[in-house]
């Protein structure tokens, strides 16, 4: 009788133990990251630009195209304040801890975004500005800056995805992004183009993962289920 009892409990913590496990995976899929600002931060996209002090919410949004799409949501991921446009680009040595980075402004501006990178990930997403403001910030940081001619003012996510991207440095001319963005070397591309070629494979290889075994863990939840079902009306039948 015991033995059937805890038969019976055994299963239905594994059911829910099945169902809790995608969650995770969605985590990992989407990059969610909780970030908090001690100062105001500037950054590009559809939205809000300039992001006071406190603490954000960082996740990847499913797009198709060949380069990543940010959002930034408040705590509680209730309200979008930007969505943003981003390329990968390659850092030889993954971490084990969020690294967010910044282009240092004049004394008392708003750092301004430059690169976010995900925790074990060899590569990041590298921020691009409108054409005029990268231009500006080119000039007072002294570095290349990703950039793009399109007006990104309520734009939607098809027209980000589709927007042409450059580079400008501090002179405002027009450069390759590979001055800015760091390619992955031959070996590494070759091993692993999902992670340092573009943020697409990255996408779709999760896409067969989630379509093979997600039916398979639904119809094993269902089965478990009935067994604990079972399990109970026989525990009642024998008492």
């Amino acid at each position: 009788m015991k033995l059937l009892k805890g038969l019976g409990i055994g299963l239905c913590l594994t059911v829910l133990g099945l169902v809790a496990a995608p969650k995770a995976k969605a985590d990992e899929w989407n990059h969610k990251t909780v970030v908090t600002f001690s100062e105001p931060v500037e950054v590009p996209g559809v939205g809000q630009h300039l992001l006071p002090a406190g603490t954000y919410v960082f996740k990847l949004l499913d797009s198709p195209s060949d380069r990543h799409i940010v959002q930034i949501f408040n705590q509680d991921e209730t309200h979008v304040f930007t969505t943003i446009l981003a390329i990968p680009n390659y850092r030889l040595k993954a971490t084990d801890k969020t690294v967010i980075t910044f282009r240092e402004r004049p004394a008392g501006e708003p750092e301004a975004l430059k690169a976010w990178f995900y925790p074990g990930h060899t590569w990041g997403e590298h921020f691009v500005y409108e054409r005029p403001r990268a231009i500006q910030l080119a000039k007072e940081t002294n570095e290349i800056v990703l950039s793009t001619p399109a007006v990104l003012a309520d734009a939607p996510v098809d027209v980000l995805t589709a927007a042409p991207i450059e580079a400008v440095n501090p002179n405002g001319e027009t450069v390759e992004t590979s001055a800015v963005v760091e390619a992955p070397p031959a070996e590494v591309a070759t091993a692993a183009p999902a992670q340092v070629v573009t943020p697409a494979p990255v996408l779709v290889a999760s896409l067969p993962q989630t379509a093979s075994y997600l039916p398979l863990i639904g119809l094993a939840g269902l089965l478990m289920l009935a067994c604990g079902f079972a399990l109970t009306g026989l525990l009642k039948h024998t008492a």
